[in-house]
């Protein structure tokens, strides 16, 4: 009897363990997301300081882009037999050497570099956490609904995301030394969640394996639908991308609104809208979902463009949040869409292929928006992608709708 009332004890203290795990491993998940979106409202800051043109930020941009596919192709995977804990606790790190780049460099150079490495701790954290969350959550609580780790790793992504250009806004409008002071803070935030993370029970045993990259493969039936998907989230995430790098800008040169608060809370704003359209809308058919992000995109990137023309930053604003909630129920769906027609046994491959054409939607379009710039007004860039863009979401997500009707 006293050996079971101990392993009993035992059981309760290790189901604690991954209990507060799951927590501290949800705030490091929403805290690096949050600083990789920090540098946001701090563009025009930078520019002013280097003297660099509008299309250069572009291209410090995609460097985080580019970072986060090449690491979620090359080291997302890598956690399955090296151990969730480890490869956290490198993604934070990784965080971390970003805000000390930060600090040291603010040429342009220095800032690619840095964004770079800061995209490369996003590509390892996501599926690492991802992965992490959902396993401490299911030794925690084994009776519990799945649900519950997919939402808060949900919220801590895209709220990560949109509290980023808040807190950076923040730090540029009210505090000295806005382009030191929020990377030295954060840089001590992330070395104590590295700290923190150690602590955290590990959910995989490590194994030797041969390396190789992520595999990525488009499911063999229904190519039509998954290429409407990978549409789909390209498209959404090519919103972000543009909210992300030029929201300053174009609040500055259009609006003449060069308060950086207000661009930080623009870009939270288009990201909780999309994060909380996720949670409020998930209960819907996805059929419906469909519909309502086929409507919500056209309508927002409308009001987008809409706003820009007449310089009506209500309106344009207003378009920003309708346009994020259309695109945050788009990407969901576009996600189980592919997770639906993946094979037994590929699907980790197929969810793999689909995050990375959307990460391919957050570099691309903000590169050719870019080298647009260099020759149209922004005006004419923006609602030249505001329509393809529109286009491009609405068609995905009808073309899903019917495949499921």
């Amino acid at each position: 009897m006293t050996r079971l009332d101990d392993t009993a004890t035992q059981m309760v203290r290790a189901a604690r363990g991954e209990g507060a795990g799951f927590w501290v491993v949800a705030v490091a998940f929403l805290l690096v997301m949050a600083y990789s979106t920090v540098p946001t409202p701090l563009y025009p800051l930078y520019q002013q300081l280097d003297g660099f043109p509008v299309a250069v930020v572009t291209v410090i941009f995609a460097a985080y882009a580019v970072g986060v596919v090449a690491s979620l192709f090359l080291l997302g995977h890598v956690s399955d037999w090296t151990g969730r804990r480890r490869m956290l606790v490198i993604a934070i790190l990784v965080s971390a050497l970003s805000a000390a780049l930060f600090l040291f460099f603010t040429d342009v150079t220095g800032l690619i570099v840095a964004r770079f490495v800061n995209g490369v701790s996003i590509g390892i954290l996501t599926a690492t956490a991802t992965a992490h969350l959902g396993e401490l959550r299911s030794r925690a609580r084994p009776d519990e609904n799945t649900i519950v780790a997919a939402s808060v790793s949900g919220a801590a992504n895209l709220g990560g995301l949109a509290l980023g250009p808040l807190i950076g806004g923040l730090f540029a409008e009210f505090l000295p030394e806005p382009l030191h002071l929020p990377h030295a803070v954060f840089l001590v935030v992330l070395l104590l969640l590295a700290i923190a993370v150690t602590m955290v029970p590990e959910t995989v045993v490590a194994t030797r394996r041969r390396y190789r990259p992520q595999r990525v493969a488009a499911p063999p039936r229904s190519r039509a639908t998954f290429v409407a998907a990978g549409f789909g989230a390209f498209a959404g995430f090519a919103v972000f991308g543009l909210f992300t790098s030029l929201a300053p800008t174009i609040l500055g040169v259009t609006f003449g609104q060069r308060g950086h608060l207000l661009a930080g809370a623009l870009v939270c704003t288009v990201f909780g809208s999309a994060a909380v359209a996720q949670i409020v809308l998930g209960r819907l058919s996805r059929a419906t979902q469909l519909g309502l992000a086929a409507v919500c995109c056209a309508a927002g990137l409308a009001a987008i463009a809409a706003g820009a023309v007449l310089v009506a930053l209500p309106l344009f604003i207003a378009g920003a949040v309708v346009a994020g909630v259309g695109v945050g129920v788009l990407f969901k769906s576009a996600i189980a869409t592919a997770g639906d027609l993946a094979e037994p046994g590929r699907r980790g491959e197929t969810l793999a292929l689909m995050f990375l054409i959307a990460y391919c939607g957050l570099a691309l379009p903000v590169l050719a928006i870019g080298v647009a710039l260099a020759f149209v007004s922004q005006t004419a860039v923006l609602l030249v992608f505001a329509a393809l863009v529109a286009v491009a979401t609405v068609v995905a997500a009808v073309t899903m709708r019917q495949a499921r009707g």
